[in-house]
């Protein structure tokens, strides 16, 4: 039996097998099943403040070089799981982190404006 994992990323279509976007049932359970997940916001800092998934860390897309370095200190190997406002900063962030070698990528769908629905 294929892994979820495994379902999810051989179906994706963002160009590469590293990402997959979740709705908000599946990216809240799948926070929750990781001990440590590495949950990044791509907001601002001053949208971060101004609310968040409990746990996120922030690192703000628009900072490019803060953004790569930000995200060098993380595991490439390990899930990271990454939302901004709604779902168009993360779109891309998503590629970014392929291209920096993340091998699993999770993107809320709808972002942050999905999550407090």
């Amino acid at each position: 039996m294929a892994s979820l994992s495994g379902l999810l990323f051989s179906s994706c279509k963002h160009g590469t097998d590293a990402i997959a976007v979740l709705d908000q049932a599946s990216f809240a359970k799948a926070i929750v099943s990781e001990e440590k997940p590495q949950l990044i916001d791509v907001r601002t800092a001053k949208e971060f403040n101004a609310g968040h998934i409990k746990n996120a860390g922030n690192i703000d897309y628009f900072q490019k070089e803060a953004f790569d370095q930000a995200f060098d200190k993380l595991n490439k190997e390990a899930p990271v799981y990454i939302y901004c406002h709604s779902g168009a900063r993360s779109k891309k962030a998503t590629r970014r982190l392929a291209d920096l070698g993340f091998k699993e990528i999770y993107d809320l769908r709808g972002g942050y404006l999905g999550w407090k629905k």
